[in-house]
């Protein structure tokens, strides 16, 4: 599960404002674990197939939430 990490966002110019938390989701930039990649590649027409460090990728370089890993 992915953690949620606290960031502080404050105004610069006005120290009356009390900051505010806003919290950033690494579930954009996660990667899919399957056991099976040859679904998760027909789900676009610029998914490729890639052998990595012993290790089979699906990535997109136009659409970025397509990226899966076998294993």
């Amino acid at each position: 599960m992915p953690s949620r990490q606290p960031v502080c966002a404050s105004l610069v110019q006005s120290s009356a404002c009390a900051p505010v938390l806003l919290f950033q989701s690494d579930s954009v930039n996660e990667m899919k674990v399957r056991n099976s990649l040859k679904s998760l590649r027909s789900r676009h027409r610029d998914n490729r197939l890639v052998r990595r460090k012993g290790r089979l990728y699906v990535i997109n370089k136009t659409q970025r939430k397509f990226k899966a890993r076998q294993g």
